[in-house]
């Protein structure tokens, strides 16, 4: 038996078609991080998260509770900029996490809030009481002025143009926020909001159906945005225009519609910069009395974090914990990991999280899961595909058929998927058919996961039935899956992306969940050419690598390795396994170690990292590099 090294871990070339790890530090590692990843369970049984601070989060959350009572929130103002201030990177700008680059977007918005509270006491000839804020606004300024080509309202305007194009999804909100915050002029002078397009809020005013037959100029998520910003341009800004009557005649309407559709809680998809965008906006127009400025300010407070900032949503619940039922089921050791009691604990939250109604925001219809627990998520093709085949998973650790109340569950989330398929045969996000902005539109990594939850039901045996229902979307996304794989056989992801990539994508997370679902060849031999000689991979071809899109990587891999008709791929892919894996298990020191990468996309650009993201994803890349291990042995014995 030969043994050669890799990223300094033995692995012994046991078959021509597996290769296995030295069988004691591939235990080890695998029970370390297995061990770690259960401990993050709640007391309830299941994963909650914690998602990066945001500098960007903050910055509108402040600007929105000085809108509201700079007085009252007094505190949080400036534990909030003390964040800031300390935040910001070397050259004058900030990134959206404290591991980001510095980006233009975030770096308006923190200036801006920065520079309001600095204004606001030197004005009344009193002391700034935030020690470093103006010399990080003056940083901030000289950065943004040799990006934009200055610090005017038009200069801003056409360097976010730029960046977004016709998308106004963010760009007019850091618009109407530096407005707010006093960048342009006083916000009270139409003067200030000239360069502020005005968003067509009365189409909020139609039904819900009819909405995709409109340009809405936003994507389906930012709806509260729309009303909100438009609503404080139009009082605020230029008067006239043709559309100013109709205005005029809906605006009670909207603002009505804005609170029908605000969460109990006041956040919008539990969503700092949502949130904030539209408790300024109404605050900036003096409704600071409004319901749903009072109830978004609420929760801008609730969800200040103890550090003086805020992070870009709540959290992430149900989707890390399908992420983490996954990962720990990749191996077929799902029920050592999770005893009966504990995989029914977590089988009975996540039934608890389905939506049996129509949703209030999106007009979603029943079956579908968002992703988080809390009253402002939004059903999506992502987290309901993560909840079917955790609830498959499950299912087959029991060993046993379904139970009913599963197989219903199951059976309408399919349904739910199915139904949302688009025209193309590709599944969206949100809402079918909306428009062709980014975040409505198809996307290949949530399509093959739509397509790994239907199969994972077919293959169980007596639930073939609950996968009836997908059977139409499984020939329509793999149309899809194969019109949309670019011409190096990779895929590009919607929700994930790396600041290196020169596009800010990141198609080795996109071609890895792709893989996953259907073993591409052409998508399988892209990933082995990512692979660096150390063994690590990155968002493409020679990019810095992290433990996020190594994992996905190796468990993308791994199972090329077991299950490819082709033998001599399934060789190279044992081979491409062997080392990521020992380029994790060094760079997580045996599995007790994980560094998170800004690599998740949080609408329109926004970058995050989440702390369960590399150990989970890790767990599924060891745990599936284990079982190919085995298989290695069994062949060679």
């Amino acid at each position: 038996m030969e043994r050669v090294t890799v990223a300094g871990v033995w692995w012994s070339s046991m078959h021509s078609s597996a290769a296995a790890i030295d069988d004691a530090l591939l235990d080890r590692t695998r029970r370390a991080a297995v061990d770690r990843l259960l401990a993050l369970r709640t007391p309830a049984g299941h994963w909650v998260g914690r998602l990066s601070s945001s500098a960007l989060s903050t910055a509108t959350a402040i600007n929105a509770l000085r809108l509201v009572d700079a007085s009252a929130h007094a505190t949080r103002l400036g534990r909030g900029a003390h964040w800031l201030v300390a935040a910001q990177l070397s050259d004058g700008s900030w990134g959206d996490t404290v591991a980001s680059r510095g980006n233009l977007s975030t770096t308006l918005l923190c200036w801006a809030a920065l520079a309001a509270l600095v204004d606001e006491p030197a004005r009344a000839g009193g002391e700034v009481g935030i020690p470093g804020a103006a010399a990080a606004v003056a940083r901030a300024a000289a950065w943004i002025g040799s990006r934009a080509g200055g610090l005017d309202a038009r200069s801003i305007a056409r360097a976010l143009a730029g960046i977004y194009g016709r998308d106004r999804t963010f760009s007019v909100p850091i618009l109407t926020h530096a407005v707010l915050a006093g960048r342009f002029g006083d916000p009270r002078r139409p003067a200030a909001w000239r360069e502020v397009p005005q968003l067509p809020f009365e189409l909020a005013s139609l039904p819900q159906s009819w909405f995709r037959l409109v340009d809405m100029q936003v994507v389906s998520y930012a709806l509260p945005a729309l009303i909100a910003i438009g609503q404080v341009r139009h009082a605020l800004g230029p008067r006239g225009g043709i559309g100013r009557p109709l205005r005029d005649a809906t605006g009670g309407l909207t603002l009505r519609t804005l609170a029908a559709i605000q969460p109990a809680n006041g956040g919008y998809l539990e969503a700092t910069p949502l949130t904030s965008f539209v408790t300024m906006s109404l605050a900036g127009m003096g409704l600071t009395g409004h319901e749903v400025v009072g109830r978004g300010a609420a929760f801008l407070v609730a969800s200040q974090r103890e550090d003086g900032s805020w992070p870009i949503d709540t959290n992430l619940a149900t989707w890390v914990t399908t992420q983490s039922v996954a990962a720990l089921a990749a191996g077929g050791r799902l029920a050592e990991h999770l005893d009966a009691s504990g995989r029914e604990a977590i089988r009975r939250w996540l039934l608890d999280q389905q939506w049996n109604r129509v949703h209030p925001y999106t007009g979603a219809a029943p079956g579908g899961w968002a992703w988080t627990d809390l009253p402002g998520g939004v059903p999506d093709a992502d987290d309901t595909s993560g909840a079917v085949f955790a609830l498959a998973s499950l299912a087959e650790a029991d060993g046993c058929a379904a139970a009913s109340d599963v197989r219903r569950a199951a059976a309408a989330g399919i349904a739910w998927l199915a139904n949302l398929a688009n025209r193309d045969g590709g599944v969206p996000t949100f809402c079918r058919g909306w428009g062709r902005l980014p975040f409505d539109t198809s996307c290949p990594d949530i399509t093959a996961h739509a397509i790994r939850g239907v199969e994972a039901w077919a293959r169980l045996p007596d639930a073939a039935g609950v996968a009836a229902a997908g059977r139409r979307l499984l020939p329509g996304g793999r149309r899809y899956l194969a019109a949309t794989q670019d011409r190096d056989g990779s895929w590009r992801p919607l929700w994930f992306g790396n600041e290196h990539h020169a596009d800010q994508a990141n198609p080795t997370y996109g071609t890895a969940k792709v893989v996953l679902a259907t073993l591409d060849p052409r998508g399988a031999a892209w990933l082995i050419g990512c692979i660096a000689p150390d063994g690590g991979v990155g968002g493409g071809p020679g990019l810095p690598a992290t433990i996020e899109e190594t994992a996905v990587t190796v468990e993308a891999l791994a199972r090329v390795a077991v299950e490819s008709p082709a033998p001599a791929l399934r060789s190279r892919a044992a081979a491409a396994v062997a080392a990521g894996v020992g380029w994790l298990v060094a760079r997580t020191e045996a599995g007790t170690r994980f560094e998170a990468a800004p690599i998740g996309l949080y609408f329109a650009k926004l970058w995050y990292d989440e702390r369960i993201y590399p150990l989970a994803f890790t767990v599924a890349a060891v745990e599936r590099a284990a079982a190919l291990s085995r298989g290695g042995r069994e062949r060679a014995e």
